[in-house]
């Protein structure tokens, strides 16, 4: 399951935790709810009678969320919420509106500087019918942007249904119906990204397209041996950037937070993740070329 509907699985999070445990005074303990409301509830059970210092609660089915809080409350249990909000706990997850304004105004912004007399076009690609409130706020934040930057600017929808291999096709459609206009092009996550590439160079449109993503996944910046989409070297792509969430580094903010929570210090209600745009320019500095792990 991508969580927040970008490229990242709960396998890249707890990957994060096991890394930024390493050396730290804490032992971790790790419980899968499978994607499934009953598990989450029987796995905090578990954790209460395994008689943890605290929780760190990662629950995507969040109708059982406030059930979490209240069995945690009742042990003395101290609650982190990872992304989804657990009773009162103390929250660390994205800020999906703010990471969308950064695309909106890196596209209204490029498109001025490189085509100053010329209004285009922009499109939004993805998953647009996502159901979570993670996409909607994203698109709000693009769309917000988008208008604020050139005003008049209506983004046109291109809904993926959740199948990032069908923004080729749907890009490629608009591109060949719209042949004489610049076209902005921001996608909901990376893999879109990728297949949104796919059709600008199909339609041989590298000119007059440039795309921002939402994600910075390792699909869009590689690894050690892996294709790097953005990259010094890479300049003729399409792709300008994406927008960073981090979540592969995850457990480097929120151990911390953890931490002083065990020591009895009181941490912020909200703690959002560091968002940034990521381009060739800077990718090097966020994840160097070679394996960080």
């Amino acid at each position: 399951m991508r969580v927040e509907g970008l490229g990242f699985t709960g396998f890249d999070i707890r990957r994060s935790f096991e890394l930024a445990a390493r050396g730290k005074p804490v032992e971790l303990l790790y419980f899968d709810n499978a994607s499934d409301a009953e598990t989450a509830v029987a796995n905090v059970a578990d954790a209460i009678a395994q008689k943890v210092d605290l929780l760190i609660a990662f629950n995507s089915q969040t109708e059982v969320n406030p059930e979490i809080a209240r069995k945690a409350a009742a042990a003395g249990i101290p609650v982190l919420a990872l992304i989804y909000p657990v009773g009162d706990a103390p929250l660390y997850g994205p800020d999906n509106f703010a990471a969308g304004q950064i695309a909106g105004k890196a596209l209204a912004s490029f498109s001025k500087q490189t085509w100053p007399d010329e209004t285009p076009l922009a499109v939004i690609l993805g998953d647009i019918g996502d159901p979570s409130d993670a996409v909607p706020q994203r698109i709000k934040g693009i769309t917000d942007a988008l208008r604020q930057g050139i005003p008049g600017l209506q983004p046109t929808p291109l809904d993926t249904g959740g199948q990032p291999q069908r923004g080729d096709g749907l890009l490629a459609k608009f591109l060949r119906q719209n042949t004489r206009t610049r076209v902005l092009v921001a996608t909901l996550d990376d893999p879109t990204a990728l297949w949104a590439k796919a059709a600008v160079d199909l339609t041989r449109r590298l000119d007059d397209c440039v795309i921002i993503s939402q994600g910075l996944d390792p699909s869009i910046h590689g690894g050690a041996n892996a294709k790097k989409e953005i990259d010094p070297a890479n300049r003729a792509s399409p792709v300008y950037g994406s927008v960073a969430y981090f979540m592969d580094r995850y457990g480097f903010d929120v151990l911390p937070l953890a931490l002083r929570m065990l020591q009895g210090e009181a941490v912020p209600p909200r703690t959002t993740t560091r968002h940034m745009l990521v381009t060739a320019a800077n990718v090097f500095r966020e994840y160097p070329p070679i394996d960080m792990n």
